[in-house]
């Protein structure tokens, strides 16, 4: 009998793939670093019973209209706001993500940001690479302490939690804004809800790890900058959409807010000529939020599993619908 055939967005490493190659045909795009091109995706979608996809690729009812066999979509992402979620439920197809595995890795990236921008790390790195250090000063490059700083953290979730226990270690103060309390991380955290402005006035860094929805798109615009502390430092980790770009601009370029470290942003990749990239007080990444060896392997690993029950009439372990 035929194997279900499967077909993965962008290139993974094999050993990854050992348990699905056992229940699937598999076809994967052989590219890491270029996407797979739309006409390649509507072409694949056809005949593909499993379907493995970045948080790059956008499967939405244009795509998923030419599935006729289609059975899952696992997405290498903890989000999933790529993926028409209601019209791959109406055709009664799975959608997974991976949770979980990525949230220290993520965690670990977002407070790295904090740390990198406060003190000015890229900054500096550079400083020394371009030949610039002659001589130490009292003032030379100095930025930001980060402990016993009060940290803002939107989106409570997994990843906030995980951000929080750092903020912890660094003797923060920790504030959470987030569509519903979480009373445990209260207690074991010792964070305090705040309401979202309320959160943004008292805040030394503001971290956006929340979700795309309708209510948090574009949610930090010129109002919320405002409200923030001019020596405040602002990190996105969650979705490039949540942030108005021109309004995070405007605050920088005013001083309204005093940096920013990003690893997300409204259009990926960020054109190399962006405002943003520009401004020394920003430090910039290419959305590696989850982005070690282990943690990757790990999402594979589970995407493929995901795909693997399905396809053997399992649940799935992630299952978003």
């Amino acid at each position: 009998m035929q194997k279900p055939y499967v077909f993965i967005t962008r290139k993974l490493p094999k050993e990854t793939l050992t348990q699905l190659e056992q229940v699937a045909q598999i076809n994967m795009w052989p590219h890491e670093e270029k996407a797979v091109p739309r006409e390649v995706l509507l072409t694949e979608i056809k005949k593909a019973d499993g379907l493995l996809t970045m948080l790059s690729d956008k499967i939405d009812s244009e795509v998923l209209n030419e599935a006729s066999s289609l059975k899952v979509i696992a997405n290498l992402a903890v989000g999933y706001d790529n993926i028409d979620v209601a019209a791959a439920k109406q055709k009664g197809i799975t959608v997974c993500n991976t949770p979980d595995v990525l949230t220290d890795s993520t965690a670990d990236l977002a407070f790295s940001l904090i740390l990198a921008t406060a003190r000015r790390i890229v900054e500096s790195a550079n400083y020394v690479k371009e030949g610039k250090w002659n001589s130490w000063g009292p003032l030379l490059l100095a930025g930001a302490d980060v402990h016993h700083k009060t940290i803002g953290i939107v989106g409570m979730g997994r990843i906030g939690e995980a951000v929080a226990r750092r903020a912890k270690g660094f003797d923060m103060e920790i504030l959470y804004h987030n569509r519903n309390r979480k009373p445990h991380a209260e207690i074991s955290l010792n964070a305090e809800y705040k309401e979202f402005h309320e959160l943004l006035k008292r805040s030394d860094f503001v971290v956006s790890l929340a979700p795309l929805t309708p209510e948090t798109k574009g949610m930090f615009n010129r109002e919320a900058f405002q409200s923030m502390k001019d020596s405040a430092i602002f990190i996105n980790a969650g979705r490039g959409a949540t942030v108005d770009e021109t309004a995070l601009i405007e605050a920088l370029h005013n001083k309204k807010i005093a940096g920013a470290g990003l690893d997300v942003y409204q259009q990926e990749p960020i054109d190399v000529d962006h405002p943003l990239l520009s401004r020394k007080q920003v430090v910039a990444l290419p959305h590696i939020g989850s982005a070690s060896i282990e943690t990757r392997m790990k999402m594979a690993e589970l995407a493929c599993r995901n795909i693997s029950n399905i396809l053997n009439e399992k649940g799935a372990e992630t299952p978003v619908v």
